[in-house]
């Protein structure tokens, strides 16, 4: 074991934040720490490394192991280079490498007597520099700065130029090149693009340490978690497996909770009327009945009612009126800033319903290319055709689209006027925004809460063709399913960037990739894409990607294609949705025989236990192919 924590209890201004959380971490572990935005989960990680201390409980690390810990907000500063910044961690084998080449002179000048002792003291060191990895350092090195995301040109960059996010990334390379036994990292790919979080995801799998992740990025936990604890209403509840197979089991458990409350309220108020009538008899052997029942009750420990899931936030997209087939022509369109190219010539199509995600490195130009269609920027070359009866909703990752002085209901209420004081409100209130909440100004927001803001104007909107940048940032892993539900069930068009792989996945009919320069589409989502980029090996070849990256000719063959996915993919969905069924009803069994057979008319009854139990054990069983399949079908 690496690390043991606790009963921990945390409170602020006497609110609890946590309340005897525990967990411990076994040698090789990746464990990711879940809960919405909130919960304590910075707090959590702030205890373990001491930065704050808890009110009680106890965090244990084992003696000899050592810990590496990556804040949200991390950075590095200093006037060194890039790469001189990363070389200072492995300062202890460049000076075993100098004292190696200080031996070597000496040995080529000493006498006999001295030469012995050299060459051990150099047997020594060239042992101690192998063990140290010291010969593939410098390679070591280079890995990983190409692979946070840094050209070679850059290495030579000084750290005091670079933008928050580099310098988060470099501090991230530090922290991954000194290998510590427990690497403890808090949104770790808030600053990466895509080919980065993949380069991560591959280092974090390999790693000879164990590992704990704050994220909201669940394809990133599907890929790295073995283990995930979720911090709910300021308890630790641990589950194994990565995050799909934790979400699976967190709703089968509520579920069970949820049946087991409800009954337990039936009993209750079943008793409740007993004890009412027996009273209203008036004799002594009733009253003496009831008062033998109210004793049972005082006794009953009573269930506390689960809460509800994705409640809160309500968010509901449905066009004003219908656009016509043909949404979006781009032609020819090029971008260049300067010396630097972002693309060139590119050209696409969208049609009515579709849903189509833009992806690709960080600064390849994809926001870009959706200020140049919402006449933000303008291009080189090319030209943007909206279809007839075309109304767009942007969503602007950096949301310009608010007024900073304004308070919230001025924002609302200045787009929209004729929304009443108390609509306004309501809307607010579907986005969380409560009481004196509506009177704060746009600037005193946190990114979080300015992306609901921005929602809810989108909301308000009623458009038919939504361009979305990033729409994922600053949301907690619940304000995403919420907005993913809410773009599935819409008609309309929709045209977004995102580098949230599980959000594409759940969301995108249809992925454009900007690579190189131009778009190469693929038809279905991101699992797809990744599918057909490894059929293709390095990548499409140039005839593919031109034919993909042009418009499409045959409108007919390109339906049909796409008819037949969305098929496909209805029929993988019904069978996930039975299986999904299959689980609750099973572990909704299991729930009602826990409780029977802790009922005093059951736990006296040998027989009927022993039947009970047998119940069980079969259920479990069913169970555990139930969710061997589950995992197939998501997959």
């Amino acid at each position: 074991m690496i690390l043991s924590v606790s009963n921990i209890h945390k409170s602020f201004n006497e609110i609890p934040v946590l309340a005897n959380v525990s967990f411990h971490i076994e040698d090789y572990d990746k464990t990711a720490i879940v809960g919405i935005n909130g919960a304590g989960k910075t707090t959590l990680l702030r205890i373990i490394m001491g930065e704050i201390s808890a009110d009680e409980g106890l965090v244990t690390v084992s003696r000899d192991k050592t810990i590496g810990y990556l804040s949200q907000h991390e950075a590095v500063s200093g006037e060194n280079t890039i790469y001189d910044e990363l070389l200072s961690v492995k300062q202890e084998i460049i000076a075993l490498e100098q004292r190696m080449r200080s031996v070597e002179l000496q040995m080529k000048t000493a006498s006999e007597d001295v030469l012995s002792g050299l060459m051990d003291t150099y047997a020594d060191l060239t042992h101690a520099f192998e063990s140290a990895n010291g010969y593939a350092y410098k390679s070591e090195l280079t890995g990983v700065l190409k692979g946070l995301g840094f050209t070679e040109e850059e290495f030579k960059r000084s750290v005091s130029t670079l933008s928050g996010g580099q310098k988060t990334r470099v501090a991230l390379g530090k922290l991954l090149l000194l290998k510590p036994d427990l690497i403890i990292l808090d949104e770790p790919t808030n600053h990466l693009d895509l080919s980065s979080i993949t380069w991560l995801e591959t280092y974090l799998l390999n790693y000879k340490g164990a590992v704990i992740i704050v994220s909201h990025d669940r394809y990133f936990l599907d890929r790295i978690a073995n283990k995930v604890v979720e911090i709910n209403q300021t308890k630790a509840t641990v589950f194994t497996g990565n995050y799909s197979a934790y979400a699976v089991k967190k709703e089968a458990l509520r579920a069970a909770e949820y049946s087991a409350y409800l009954k337990q309220q039936q009993e209750i108020r079943h008793q409740e009327a007993v004890i009412e009538k027996l009273r209203s008899f008036n004799r002594e052997k009733s009253i003496r009945r009831a008062e033998s029942r109210v004793k049972m009750l005082d006794k009953l420990e009573v269930l506390d009612k689960p809460a509800e899931v994705r409640t809160d936030m309500h968010l509901i997209l449905e066009p004003k009126y219908a656009s016509g087939n043909d949404v979006l022509r781009v032609e020819d369109l090029s971008k260049t800033f300067g010396s630097l190219t972002l693309f060139e010539h590119l050209s696409f199509e969208l049609k009515k319903g579709e849903h189509v995600a833009i992806i690709g490195d960080n600064g390849t130009g994809k926001t870009t290319i959706l200020k140049i269609i919402n006449e933000l920027a303008a291009p080189d070359t090319g030209e943007i055709h909206l279809g007839s009866n075309v109304a767009i909703g942007y969503y602007d990752q950096e949301h310009h689209v608010l007024h900073m002085d304004k308070t919230l209901f001025e924002e609302i209420s200045d787009d929209y006027p004729s929304l009443s004081n108390t609509e306004i409100r309501n809307t607010l209130a579907a986005f969380l925004f409560t009481g004196e909440d509506v009177f704060k100004q746009v600037k005193a927001l946190s990114g979080g809460e300015r992306g609901r803001v921005s929602l809810a104007k989108l909301m308000l909107s009623e458009a038919n063709f939504l361009i979305l940048d990033e729409p994922t940032n600053h949301l907690d892993i619940m304000s995403k399913e919420i907005l993913e539900d809410a773009l599935n069930a819409y008609t309309g068009t929709v045209l977004y960037v995102s580098h949230d792989r599980y959000f594409i996945n759940k969301t995108a009919s249809r992925i454009l990739d900007l690579s190189g320069k131009v778009l190469t589409s693929y038809l279905g989502n991101y699992e797809y894409y990744l599918e057909k980029k490894e059929a293709l090996g390095t990548g499409p070849s140039p005839k593919e990607n031109q034919t993909a990256a042009s418009p499409v000719s045959d409108t007919k063959q390109t339906w049909k294609a796409q008819k037949e996915l969305q098929a496909a993919q209805r029929k993988k969905e019904n069978e996930l949705k039975k299986c999904e069924e299959s689980i609750e009803q099973f572990e909704q069994r299991n729930a009602e025989i826990d409780l029977l057979m802790s009922s005093p008319q059951i736990c006296t009854n040998a027989a009927r236990l022993q039947e009970l139990n047998q119940e069980r054990e079969t259920n479990e069983t069913t169970l555990n192919e139930l969710y061997a399949k589950w995992e197939l079908l998501s997959e």
